[in-house]
Formats: C-alpha cells, sequence, structure tokens
C-alpha cells in the first residue's frame, strides 16, 4: 500500500491510503488525494500549497532483491581481487534465514552476483594499512582494463582499490586515466571511487555498496523524479527529499543515493522516537505489521542504534543503517501445505498489493493471510481500502478450503484461525528474539505497534510477552509516513580512522588531529552537498565518533559538539562513550584499562524542518457515545463465533473505552479487540491494549 501524510503549518496532520501501483506516482498522487479528503481540499489546491515533500519507499531495494538492475557495469580492483564479489562471505549465504534454516548448512545458498565476472578487472599496485604506497599503480594497465571495459558498453565503472580509504591516490589515478581515455573516445559514463563514496574499511561491503549506485539506485532515480514532476504538474513548487537508511533526508539529485536503500520501514523508527518523546518513555519496542514484512527495532534509554554494516537483500553493506530487523510475515503473505509432511507453511513470498484470492482483479489462487482474516470475519469485505476495493470472502473460501483444509480433513474456520495464530507465533518469537538477545526483557519496553496489519494482529503476538504496556497511534496504518514528516534535511558522512586511544591519554594530540581532520573532510563535503541541494543556508555540523575499547568487536556512536576538538573535549567524547557502553551492555563490561579505538570520524548536517505537533487533547467520557457504533459482526475465536461490535475509529475521543469483543474500523487499518481484552484513547490519541 502507498501512504501519505499530510501536514499544516500548525502541525496537524492527515493520513490517506491507497493501492501501490506499477508506476509509483499514480499511487503516490490517490494517496495524498485520499488524505486531502479529510479536510474537504481538493487535489490541484493541496499541490500548490505544499512546502516540502518527503519520500520513502522500496523502489532501490526492490531492484536488489528481484535481481533486476543495471548489470553492465564495470568494476576495477586490486590485482588478486578479482572473484572478491563472487566468494563474498561466509554470512551472506545464510543473511535472513530463519533461526532452524541458519543451523543447517544444508539449507545455505550465495545469491547470484549484481555483476558478471566478465566486467571485473584487476590492477597491480598496492597502499598499505597505513595509506603508504608499497607498489606504484601499473598505469598501463589500468589502461588495458578501461579499454576493454568501454568496448563492451558499460554503462559505469566502478573503482574499489586496497586501502583507498587510507589514501585514495590509486583510485584518483584511475579516474584521471579513465576521463581522458573517454574524453579521446567522445563517450563520457560515470566513474564511481570506494574513496569518495564509502572510505570505510571491509572490502566487500564497501565494494557491494559502490555497486548498488549504478546498479540499483541510478536507474531508480527516475521513479523519484517522475513523483516529484507528476506533483508540479499540479501545481505543487515544494522540493522533494527521500528518507535515507540513517533517518536525514537528500533530494533526488544528490549523486549517491544508495542510503535510500531501505527508507520505507525506517520512517518507523523515526516516528516512534518523536512519538515516545512526547509520552515520555525512553524504552520502546517498535512493531510494524506491512503486507510483505514484519520489521522490529528497539528504541532503549532514547537512543535508535545505528548499524555501520547492515545486510539487505542478501548482501553486507557499508551504509550506516538504523538497526532494524526483519521478517517475511506480512499479511500479504502465502499459505501453502507441504504434500509430504502435511504440514502448513507461510511462505517467504507476499501477495503485496495483490491482497489474496479474496481480491478478484489480482487473479490469485493461493491463499494469504488477508484472506485467512476475512473468512474469521476480522475485516470487512466492502470496507477495505475505505469501500474502494471490495473483497470476495467466498473465493477467500473456496481456496482455502481446496489448498488447505479438505488435504487436512479440518474445519476450515480452524484452519484459518491456525494460520493466524501461526504468523502471530513467528512474530511474537522475532520480537522476544530480539529483546532478549540485547539482554532485555519485555517487561523493560513499551511496545508500540504500527502499519496496515499492526493493530490487527496486536493482540495475538504480544499474548503471553509481558510489556509494560502497548500502544497503538490512531494514526497506525500511515505510522511510517509519519515518521518521515519528523525527519530533518540531514546529510551523514563517515570516514574510517582506527585510531587507538591509550588508556592515559598520552597519545591525545595524534588522536585530536586525526579526529578534526576527519570531521573537517566531512564538513566540507557536507556544505557541498546541502548547498548543491538547497543553496546557502543555516546548517549544523554535529561531529560524531564511533568508539570501542580496544581488542573488543563492537563500536558505539556518540556525539560531541564542538569542533575541533582538544584534549578536554576527547575526555569529554570518552565519557560519552562509557556512559552509552554501560546503558546497552553493563558496567561490568568496561576495560578501560585496555585503552580506546576510535573507529570512523562522522559528520552529520542538519537543516532543521516542520514536524508533526502531537497534541495533548482534552480527556472526555470513558463510554463511546451511540454514533460510533456501526453494526454487529460476528467473528471466529478460539473454536467458536462470538458477536463483536464494530465501531468507527476516526470517531473516538480521548478517554472512551471499549471491552472485547469488539472491532474498530478505519479506512486503512482494523483494530480488533478480543475477548477479554480492554483497549481506551489516551490524550495522545494513541490507543492502549490490555488484558481485563
Amino acid at each position: 500500500m502507498t501512504d501519505t501524510i499530510v501536514v499544516d503549518e500548525i502541525g496537524n496532520f492527515t493520513i490517506g491510503k491507497a493501492q501501490t501501483t506499477m508506476d509509483e506516482s499514480d499511487g503516490v498522487l490517490q494517496s495524498f488525494e485520499d488524505a486531502l479528503n479529510h479536510w474537504k481540499i481538493n487535489l490541484n489546491e493541496g499541490a500548490k500549497n505544499l512546502l516540502a515533500i518527503i519520500y520513502s519507499g522500496t523502489t532501490v531495494l526492490n531492484k536488489i532483491l528481484t535481481r533486476s538492475g543495471e548489470e553492465k557495469i564495470g568494476l576495477i580492483v586490486t590485482a588478486g581481487f578479482e572473484d572478491l564479489i563472487r566468494m563474498g562471505r561466509g554470512i551472506q549465504s545464510y543473511v535472513g534465514y530463519s533461526y532452524p534454516d541458519r543451523l543447517h548448512s544444508v539449507s545455505h545458498k550465495f545469491e547470484k552476483p549484481i555483476i558478471k565476472r566478465t566486467y571485473i578487472r584487476g590492477v597491480r599496485g598496492r597502499i598499505n594499512v597505513y595509506g603508504e604506497e608499497m607498489i606504484p599503480l601499473y598505469e598501463d594497465e589500468v589502461e588495458d582494463a578501461i579499454n576493454d571495459l568501454l568496448s563492451k558498453n558499460v554503462c559505469g565503472i566502478c573503482v574499489s582499490l586496497l586501502f583507498s580509504f587510507r589514501n585514495p591516490s590509486h583510485e584518483l589515478m584511475v579516474e584521471k586515466i579513465a576521463k581522458s581515455m573517454m574524453k579521446r573516445r567522445s563517450h563520457e559514463i560515470p566513474i564511481f571511487l570506494s574513496s569518495k563514496f564509502t572510505p570505510t574499511r571491509g572490502e566487500l561491503p564497501r565494494t557491494n555498496t559502490l555497486l548498488l549506485e549504478p546498479y540499483a539506485a541510478e536507474p531508480s532515480r527516475a521513479q523519484i523524479v517522475r513523483i516529484r514532476d507528476r506533483l508540479r504538474q499540479i501545481g505543487s513548487k515544494a522540493p522533494l527529499r527521500i528518507l535515507t537508511s540513517y533517518g536525514g533526508t537528500i533530494p533526488p539529485e544528490d549523486e549517491w543515493l544508495v542510503p535510500t536503500i531501505v527508507s520505507g520501514p525506517i520512517g518507523g523508527l523515526i516516528g516512534a522516537k518523536y512519538l515516545a518523546n512526547a509520552l515520555k518513555i525512553e524504552n520502546v519496542c517498535c512493531c510494524d505489521v506491512g503486507g510483505t514484512s514484519f520489521d522490529a527495532g528497539l528504541i532503549t534509554e532514547g537512543n535508535i542504534p545505528i548499524e555501520i554494516e547492515p545486510a539487505f537483500a542478501r548482501l553486507k553493506l557499508s551504509i550506516p543503517s538504523i538497526s532494524l530487523d526483519s521478517i517475511g510475515a506480512g499479511t500479504g503473505t502465502f499459505v501453502n501445505l507441504d504434500r509430504i509432511t502435511r504440514r502448513i507453511e507461510l511462505s517467504d513470498e507476499s501477495a503485496g498489493y495483490k491482497i489474496g484470492t479474496s481480491y478478484e482483479a489480482a487473479n490469485l489462487s493461493i491463499p494469504t493471510i488477508n484472506d485467512c482474516n476475512l473468512i474469521l470475519g476480522y475485516i470487512n469485505p466492502d470496507y477495505f481500502l475505505g469501500g474502494r476495493i471490495k473483497l470476495n470472502p467466498e473465493r477467500a473460501l473456496k481456496f482455502l478450503k481446496e489448498k488447505i483444509s479438505e488435504p487436512l480433513e479440518i474445519n476450515i474456520y480452524d484452519a484459518a484461525f491456525g494460520i493466524v495464530k501461526l504468523i502471530e507465533t513467528q512474530m511474537r518469537n522475532h520480537i522476544n528474539s530480539i529483546v532478549l538477545g540485547k539482554g532485555y526483557a519485555p517487561e523493560n519496553y513499551f511496545l508500540l505497534c504500527y502499519g496496515g496489519g499492526g493493530p490487527l494482529h496486536v493482540a495475538g503476538f504480544t499474548d503471553g510477552l509481558n510489556f509494560q504496556d502497548t500502544l497503538i497511534p490512531m494514526w497506525a496504518p500511515a505510522f511510517s509516513a509519519f515518521g518521515c514528516a519528523c525527519s530533518d534535511y540531514q546529510f551523514r558522512y563517515d570516514r574510517q580512522i582506527d585510531m587507538p586511544l591509550n588508556s592515559d591519554f598520552s597519545n591525545y594530540k595524534t588522536v585530536t588531529a586525526f579526529l578534526n581532520a576527519g570531521w573537517q573532510i566531512a564538513y566540507d563535503r557536507i556544505r557541498e552537498e546541502i548547498e548543491k541541494a538547497m543553496g546557502e543556508t543555516e546548517v549544523k555540523f554535529v561531529p560524531c565518533a564511533r568508539i570501542q575499547y580496544l581488542g573488543m568487536l563492537d563500536d558505539l556512536e556518540v556525539t560531541y559538539e564542538k569542533f575541533p576538538i582538544k584534549k578536554e573535549g576527547l575526555e569529554e567524547l570518552i565519557r560519552r562513550f562509557e556512559d552509552v557502553f554501560e546503558k546497552i551492555y553493563t558496567s561490568a563490561a568496561k576495560t578501560p584499562e585496555s585503552g580506546y579505538l576510535i573507529t570512523r570520524a562522522i559528520g552529520i548536517g542538519v537543516v532543521k524542518t516542520e514536524k508533526p505537533v502531537i497534541k495533548k487533547e482534552k480527556i472526555s467520557s470513558s463510554k463511546p457515545i451511540d454514533d460510533y457504533f456501526k453494526a454487529e459482526r460476528q467473528i471466529y475465536w478460539e473454536g467458536k463465533w462470538e458477536n463483536a461490535k464494530v465501531f468507527d475509529m476516526d470517531k473516538f475521543l480521548p478517554g472512551n473505552e471499549i471491552n472485547g469483543p469488539a472491532i474498530l474500523e478505519h479506512p486503512a487499518t482494523t483494530f480488533l479487540i478480543p475477548k477479554g481484552y480492554i483497549s481506551f484513547l489516551d490524550e495522545y490519541k494513541v490507543f492502549h491494549l490490555r488484558r481485563q
């Protein structure tokens, strides 16, 4: 589905939802129009008054997942490393697998490399780990490699040489030679240097990341620009920004779009932190139930962790990214029956915007979770997307009976209920493993649930997990879009420095010199990018560093406001690192006597933007008003049919309470309150769900 949130000048907001379309701009306009309808504003008038547009989605990621990007990309590496991306790393053979599949190597499999071996050329020359030239670059081999790649009509050339993040001279020489040869041929193609775009250690992640720019990001640029152009055609003059994986936003003209790979689910965690600040809570387990996936992440002590080598689409990458764990468990998940073991299996594939067999226009024959929810009475077949899409329960019954219940010789409603419980168990195990894996327990966290399928399944997947409270925002179906509106205009630049710091700070002069040099490079790069995108504007520069105890495997990110840094500032930076370390791990794990390693100097440039206002409203009566009531509907729950009252979610006021079994309907979602549960709406328009 395509979600839109529209925010006015005083922070009021409204949401819209539409079915995702092949031409994404169509779905965006439909969703935008749906949001404006709540304020009785027509599409052209709304477009004319736009001040800013923020986009988040999976356009780039989908090209990588389906391996449908641009394959004719040249890659120049240090001689001997021509098979680097084909060999990969062991983790790439099982990353994203379920826990049982990770344990058994027979199920491990490497995906096809994103470019063919024939487009990879090695050249001799060597920079060592200290940035010193050990072997000069063989320029004749560079010329041969460029000639060969140009003769194969590649659309771009990536250059990733060993330790270029320490000393980029060899990569710059390759670029110079390539540009000279292209000029003579009158044939210009882009050149991407790892020393410019990914100056970090880890040959495989930075080479993978570099390749994704011409492979997937550049081919997706036109789709995003088309969204902006379609809005301009109806009167918009607002600039468009794209949400990045680290939580900032960049323009579509930016020369480096790879950080936008997984912007869709990231918005949810940004919105969760913004909402948590308003609610004055620090520990939040965030869960997003969409049509294709179940995404979960943690906010601990008010901090959202950043991963520096995340895995997306079975590839290890060098992109700073908000830490998020996903499994293929959405409302569009296909349901299959293993004919040999006679076990119900939930597929990794999803119907996505095609919904399920109940949506006749999709012409599907394999049932989905949506079909099961429809059969059980949870979803209104005449009110999907507010009635814009009609579902056919009989068709859902037909295929579930044919594919599942008849072969198993069980009641079709018990089959549907069991399937829903199965996917909710997967969701529950997933969030439990994330929380326990960090050394915490559900009792330490509030659970915040959102996404189009979140309110429908939240009671099921939180059953037995003793979170402090379960929260469902009234705007849950467009919560990730809400998170986009909560983000600033932001650029980030990471640079590897790997500087050890003695425990007595005796080498502080060297360390501060390296930090300041790294931050200066980041500052200059960020200013250049922001001026290109926005012209002269006020930018807040935030210096950050990633630090670890010497000998440990994981580093942590901390910020420091002043730049350049001196000895007392370095001492404060280390104090902050130790505070963060103690929150995430324990004080007993500290080893300051071994010294520290400052792995990265990071610069973040921030331009503040207008954000939604989460207003505190007046509490009214606990009893819902009669005109909230829409109907009574039978729902199947734990082996029997129950009469559930159906209410209009939009009409609820802060203070209203409702006992289960009940259903709250919204054009973009359904909130199921089972028997034995109670829910109330607080002054911030957030529902709380608890057992009675």
